[in-house]
């Protein structure tokens, strides 16, 4: 794009562009550009209108950037009942199924489609007639064969009303936003339509989620489907985004209705159609074909990149459902083959501590090797020293270890009976007080239930300890990426985040892919990141439960990196957002020898070490407040800063604590809230009023 002389030529190319590839990514689902440049356009029209904010419009791709925040979701009635389906646990009761059928069916002959039970959350989603603009089609672009949009996706509910989550949907990218006519004609389809399928998390990505939310110290999922679930149900759109689910579709419906004649047709159809469906079904005449194909899938089921917990066998003829019937609340026509739960009964061995990323130390059992579900288990997370002491576990006690939705089993009780009686001399666990991988303090704060080893520099956490500082909302060292640190470390060039700043044009020219150009930018940008002020190298530290703002705060009270690491956990608290729990924390990192160290060599760097106190308002002390809707002038952020600026404070929820609720365009379930418990809600302008 060639760039124009006037800021605002330029902001408007920026837009038609952005606008250009979301519609490639998020309608068409062919995104023509990585992420990284496409967040490089953002960035830089954000970078204008912060510059120039008389050029920042209502409708610019800046304002929705990663999806609106929801007040809540509206309830909606199902085209036709979303069904729960009787459950088989063994092959006796898969064969009386069968059995009844066939007695109901009377002289036809019955065919059965076999296929997997994902382990996810039911959804319907319902298209309806585009045009070429993506909006809903005039009766011409009907007539001239327009393609389908999707319009709405509900939960399953109570299977008669749901939970409209479109907005959280249409992150999912095998969701087509769009379907084309020829996929139609392929598919011998016509909108509006509905499908319904499952949403599910694959398996790599709950396991990365619940590793970053134990790091976090927050609670972990317990299971994929609980996962997704909580997913599709939050109220911000890019948070569902985050969590890369999927989505598999096997119901075909026109008008309430099945739309085919066999569900193996609706399946075909749905695949021409674009939708994705799963590849492992088949179609079985006889019982031993559906107990063939319900035998081959749990022997698979430890290789599938997602959770199953059964087979879904199914009557393939549509119109043989009818006669079928229901009974209660499920249909006759179908029936889940539910697995067993894969657990055995081991002897642990030992417990190991293993260190994670930012420090947290995890209690492991070592088992006495068993085979779970045709994969032999030797380890299981013990989680904490909180779930030891619940499960009342002790080396060489023997345990039920339970295999499902994570790499690393779980121990979920103490086995104490007959010839799993507890030996002798068993011996009881204890989270160490120094760190295994460095020597390091290991704490733990009151109200946590996860320890920590504090020390920056610990080996087992310093790549993402590394990558932190020089992320771009920190020291932003441009280059400094994952590949980069890989190799520095590889070479031993780098042992903590000091000795960035030690680093030379030889150092860097021995590295793969590494000329002399790139190496001087490089060092170029590490000088640069010694002019950024104090908040950025206290956040660059990674004290645990110190973000930018708080960083920002930290900076803003002490005016110095010295004050800073003699304050007092009372002193702490006395600043902005700064409660017990981040002020204990602040001190256990500044209590560590090796960080005080590393301090004092960023301090000989160069670094910013000391910044401008700042005294904050007071004119709002004491009040918080409630920002909700689109505000007509102030994006939210900006209102929370002008607000804690002046003394005041800014809550996510509406309560009889509350003092104010600002509420703007599309106000939702807060400012119901604030009527109900007789919370003054007041507009934009009167909030500035209230402003010095």
């Amino acid at each position: 794009m060639t760039k124009p002389h006037s800021p605002a030529q330029h902001a408007e190319l920026l837009r038609d562009e952005i606008r250009h590839h979301e519609h490639a990514y998020f309608v068409l689902d062919t995104p023509e550009i990585t992420d990284a440049e496409f967040d490089k356009l953002v960035n830089e029209l954000k970078a204008i209108e912060r510059e120039h904010p008389e050029l920042l419009t209502p409708d610019s791709p800046t304002q929705r950037v990663g999806g609106k925040a929801r007040e809540g979701f509206v309830k909606v009635a199902h085209s036709a009942q979303m069904l729960s389906l009787d459950n088989a646990y063994n092959i006796e009761e898969l064969r009386d199924w069968t059995r009844r059928v066939t007695e109901l069916a009377g002289s036809r002959e019955v065919e059965y489609e076999c296929e997997y039970k994902l382990d996810g959350l039911s959804m319907a989603l319902h298209y309806v007639p585009a045009g070429a603009d993506g909006h809903a089609a005039t009766n011409a672009a009907l007539d001239a064969g327009a393609g389908a949009r999707f319009e709405r996706g509900i939960t399953r509910g109570d299977g008669a009303t749901g939970e409209d989550v479109t907005a959280n949907l249409r992150t999912i990218r095998s969701i087509p936003l769009t379907v084309s006519r020829e996929n139609l004609a392929k598919a011998g389809l016509t909108p509006p339509f509905e499908v319904r399928g499952e949403v599910l998390m694959p398996t790599k990505s709950f396991v990365a989620m619940n590793e970053q939310r134990e790091e976090d110290g927050m609670a972990r999922f317990a299971n994929p489907r609980n996962a997704a679930a909580g997913a599709v149900r939050v109220l911000e759109p890019n948070v569902t985004a985050q969590r890369k689910l999927d989505f598999y579709s096997y119901f075909l419906l026109q008008e309430g209705r099945m739309a085919r004649s066999t569900q193996w047709e609706a399946l075909d159809a749905l695949s021409a159609a674009g939708f994705k469906v799963n590849p492992h079904r088949t179609v079985a005449k006889t019982f031993e074909e559906i107990w063939n194909f319900v035998s081959a899938t749990e022997s698979a089921r430890d290789t599938l990149p997602y959770e199953i917990d059964g087979v879904v066998v199914k009557v393939n003829g549509i119109p043989l459902w009818q006669r079928l019937g229901f009974t209660g609340k499920a249909p006759r026509w179908a029936i889940a083959y539910k697995f067993a739960a894969r657990a055995a009964v081991t002897q642990i061995e030992d417990i190991l501590i293993q260190v994670g990323r930012t420090g947290k130390l995890t209690p492991v059992a070592a088992l006495k090797p068993v085979a779970i579900g045709g994969t032999t288990v030797s380890r299981a997370t013990l989680h904490n020293q909180d779930e030891v002491e619940r499960l009342g576990v002790r080396i060489g006690d023997w345990v039920m270890v339970e295999r499902g939705g994570d790499v690393i089993p779980k121990v979920t009780k103490v086995v104490d009976e007959g010839e799993h009686k507890r030996p002798p001399h068993t011996r009881a666990f204890h989270m160490p007080t120094q760190c295994p991988e460095c020597g390091g303090h290991v704490v733990r704060t009151e109200g946590e239930v996860n320890s920590f080893c504090v020390n920056v520099n610990c080996p087992a956490k310093l790549r993402e300890s590394l990558l932190h500082f020089a992320s771009r909302h920190v020291m932003n060292i441009e280059g400094m990426g994952d590949a980069l640190v890989d190799q520095l470390l590889a070479r031993g060039l780098v042992h903590d985040v000091a000795d960035l700043y030690s680093l030379t044009e030889k150092d860097l020219l021995q590295l793969e892919r590494m000329g002399k150009k790139s190496a001087d930018n490089v060092l170029r940008e590490i000088d640069g990141s010694k002019k950024l002020p104090l908040e950025r190298v206290i956040f660059g530290l990674g004290i645990r439960m110190v973000g930018e703002r708080t960083a920002e705060f930290l900076a803003e009270h002490f005016g110095s990196m010295d004050k800073l690491m003699e304050a007092s956990e009372d002193e702490l608290v006395e600043v902005n957002e700064v409660g017990p729990r981040i002020a204990a924390s602040i001190r256990e990192f500044f209590a560590e020898e090796k960080n005080r160290k590393l301090i004092e060599r960023l301090r000989e760097a160069g670094l910013t070490f000391t910044g401008e106190r700042k005294v904050r308002g007071t004119r709002l002390s004491g009040m918080t407040f409630v920002l909700t809707g689109t505000l007509p002038t102030y994006s939210r952020d900006d209102a929370k800063k002008m607000i804690e600026d002046a003394g005041g404070k800014v809550s996510g929820s509406v309560s009889k604590k509350t003092s104010y609720v600002v509420a703007g365009e599309d106000a939702g379930s807060k400012l119901d809230k604030a009527t109900s418990l007789g919370v003054k809600v007041i507009s934009e302008s009167e909030l500035l009023g209230m402003l010095p």
